[in-house]
């Protein structure tokens, strides 16, 4: 093979893969934020299995016990042991982070392709609406949908869900108006391209390094924000174990029984911290900049 056929060659996947690791093997905190959200995503998947009781068996007699050897996180003000909960409660809280962060990066990132690409009396309506959602502070957005539609798990996923979505329309409006002004998306309208081709197959995947990095990024704030709609009482309800209502109603008992609220809360900040500093990472990896570095 020629010399120049070997400079135009492109990397292999494996290539890639090899290249990825050592630029993550160089970055200590974004390994240390993919160990912590491996470790989390696997607690999540296996709670069944790892969980030493029933989340949900009511023991009276060994009501706030401290943590034992039988119990190692101990037990609530109705003795259900609190480690189990803990397990279980990170198929709440973080599968809400998950879908949050996803749903309203697919949601927003299309609408904002679409409004970027087709302009006009659309593009100014769709942004005037999210401008409005901008304009109030997100959490207290957040409390009143969840408030106005009822407190469950599933209302105040979908209030955080909506509320985020106004800034993936932003950021994928910005990445449209730059590449729809691209020479091989004019060729393609040109050539008879509708406006699905178009978004789908040059905008969308052109406009798609910012959104995961902001997906990336949005995860933890999600389950920061869906924490604390349960700690005030409008995300998960009881029975159901979730790591922000846990801490509410451990506040209760902080006194005398430090680890009913402690347990939950490291929980909160571990799993925030670790999607944060992989968030990083990611912005990191796909930064144009940095890729010689």
């Amino acid at each position: 093979m020629s010399a120049t056929l070997m400079a135009t060659r492109r990397p292999r996947w494996n290539e890639k893969l090899a290249y990825l690791t050592y630029r993550v093997r160089r970055s200590p905190l974004t390994m240390a934020g993919l160990a912590i959200t491996c470790i989390v995503l696997l607690c999540m998947i296996f709670a069944p299995w790892l969980a030493s009781h029933d989340p949900n068996a009511l023991n009276l007699a060994e009501r706030l016990a401290p943590p034992s050897s039988t119990h190692w996180f101990g037990t609530d003000e109705v003795g259900r042991d609190l480690f189990s909960r803990v397990l279980f409660g990170s198929q709440q809280s973080v599968g809400v982070g998950l879908f949050v962060a996803f749903a309203s990066c697919f949601i927003g990132g299309l609408l904002g392709c679409f409004s970027g690409v087709i302009g006009g009396r659309f593009d100014a309506l769709i942004m005037r609406l999210m401008d409005i959602m901008l304009s109030v502070p997100s959490l207290v957005l957040i409390m009143a949908l969840a408030a106005a539609l009822g407190a469950s798990l599933f209302n105040a996923m979908l209030a955080i869900t909506l509320v985020r979505i106004p800034s993936y329309v932003r950021l994928a409006r910005g990445q449209a108006l730059s590449i729809r002004e691209m020479g091989y998306v004019k060729a393609a309208q040109t050539f008879g391209a509708g406006r699905w081709h178009v978004v789908h197959w040059h905008v969308a995947r052109n406009a798609m390094p910012p959104l995961l990095v902001q997906l990336s990024l949005d995860i933890g704030s999600a389950i920061l924000m869906a924490s604390a709609l349960g700690f005030i009482g409008l995300g998960a309800q009881q029975p159901t174990a979730e790591w922000g209502a846990m801490v509410a109603t451990g506040r209760n008992y902080i006194l005398d029984n430090w680890w009913y609220s402690t347990f939950p809360g490291l929980a909160i900040l571990i799993t925030a911290t670790g999607f944060n500093l992989l968030g990083d990472g990611v912005r990191d990896l796909l930064d144009p900049r940095q890729q010689g570095k």
